[in-house]
């Protein structure tokens, strides 16, 4: 992991004025997400008030809008809709400059009749082209686990289009959730692609957000596996509480870690 660990916090683009003050005080690192709604009323001069707000220079990553997209879509109406929308939050990133870009991997084995060829070929088809795009504007793509219960359709995306510029997001609360396999086997499959994490915890019961060690999952071996490795740590709470509960508890863990446990 980065030996400065510095968090990007998660929040959605409208609610920024809403917690400025918090965020300016503790100069947080943002995961900006933009839904469907928001890119729709979205002008320059807003984009231009976000610098203006966040003008000590945080780190920023973003999170593209997901709801009913799919870039591995075989219906071509919903694959121009996700290539619109997609294209979109690279022309808002040429503006704000992001490190990276999380976008949800829309595989569901079930919507896929339990074979990944389907979605694998048309995720590569439809990622080509963003690649080259990433590059351009200096980013990374960051493909994050949902449905997923165990990882081969993500090593297999990887392993395929094998580009510096493409990785993945690997997601704590969605693994917790979903997974049928332990979190070595995600490791051993993903970790060298990992360029993204984010960051919550569950009881397995639902995709409840929690701060950092309020749930199961075990976040000292996850950062044991990955340190010294580069990555964006994204936290994904719902509230400032939660989130500063994170932060402080991160803190500790990432300092053990960094000294060996």
């Amino acid at each position: 992991m980065p030996a400065a660990f510095s968090p990007h916090v998660h929040i959605p683009l409208q609610r920024i004025p809403d917690y400025l003050a918090l965020i300016t005080a503790h100069r947080l690192n943002l995961e900006i997400y933009f839904s469907a709604d928001c890119i729709d009323l979205l002008t320059l001069s807003d984009l231009s008030r976000v610098r203006a707000d966040l003008s000590y220079g945080p780190s920023l990553s973003f999170h593209a809008p997901f709801m009913d997209l799919c870039p591995a879509a075989l219906d071509s109406r919903i694959r121009e809709a996700t290539i619109t929308r997609f294209s979109q939050i690279f022309d808002i990133a040429e503006v704000l400059q992001p490190k990276a870009i999380v976008f949800h991997s829309g595989y569901e084995k079930w919507k896929y009749a339990l074979s990944v060829t389907p979605w694998l070929e048309k995720s590569i088809e439809l990622w080509t082209p963003f690649i080259e795009r990433a590059k351009t504007l200096g980013i990374t793509i960051a493909i994050e686990n949902i449905f997923e219960d165990e990882p081969s359709n993500l090593r297999m995306l990887m392993e395929a289009v094998g580009s510096k510029h493409f990785g993945v997001c690997f997601d704590t609360g969605h693994f917790n959730l979903f997974s049928t396999v332990p979190l070595e086997t995600w490791l051993n499959e993903l970790g060298r692609y990992i360029v993204e994490l984010h960051l919550h915890d569950n009881d397995r019961s639902s995709d409840q957000h929690l701060p950092v060690g309020e749930g199961i999952f075990d976040f000292k071996k996850l950062f044991a596996a990955l340190h010294g490795q580069e990555f964006i740590s994204t936290i994904e709470n719902h509230s400032p509480d939660r989130v500063l509960l994170s932060l402080n508890r991160l803190a500790a863990l990432t300092s053990k870690a960094s000294s060996g446990f």
